[in-house]
């Protein structure tokens, strides 16, 4: 039979290994899927059109360079403390650039359970747009 102290010790042991674990590593959360689609029309020759570097404070996801329709995925789970942060830098080749947030857990923790724990991200001509569902589109970030 289990006693309390043994219920303590193991407790003591394992709080402080979920606390320790970084977004990556840890089991104990749901994971996000994160979907950034490039709409902007591509190069006269078909060259990419956009491109994308999104990273968080410890993970540098790379540069991308996306034609139209190229879609750009990743997965995140919430750390313990819910300061989870994923944000890009989009450039609209020899247009325009912006920088947004593409997964915030403050803000998208709940919002993007809606439709299989994804947030979607749209880059068109006038902004980047978000959906929890992909039905409803907003510009969040317009250029």
């Amino acid at each position: 039979m289990v006693d309390l102290k043994q219920i303590l010790v193991a407790l003591c042991i394992t709080f402080p290994l979920a606390l320790a674990a970084g977004e990556d590593e840890d089991i104990l959360f749901m994971n996000y899927h994160i979907h950034v689609t490039n709409y902007l029309p591509s190069g006269p020759n078909g060259e990419p059109s956009l491109l994308l570097n999104c990273k968080s404070k410890t993970k540098d996801l790379g540069l991308r360079s996306m034609v139209k329709d190229e879609d750009y995925t990743w997965d995140t789970k919430v750390n313990f403390w819910k300061t989870t942060l994923f944000f890009c830098h989009a450039v609209w080749v020899n247009h325009k650039e912006i920088r947004f947030d593409a997964f915030r857990a403050t803000r998208d923790e709940d919002r993007c359970m809606v439709f299989h724990m994804s947030c979607l991200w749209a880059v068109k001509e006038d902004g980047i747009y978000f959906s929890n569902d992909h039905l409803v589109w907003t510009n969040a970030y317009p250029w």
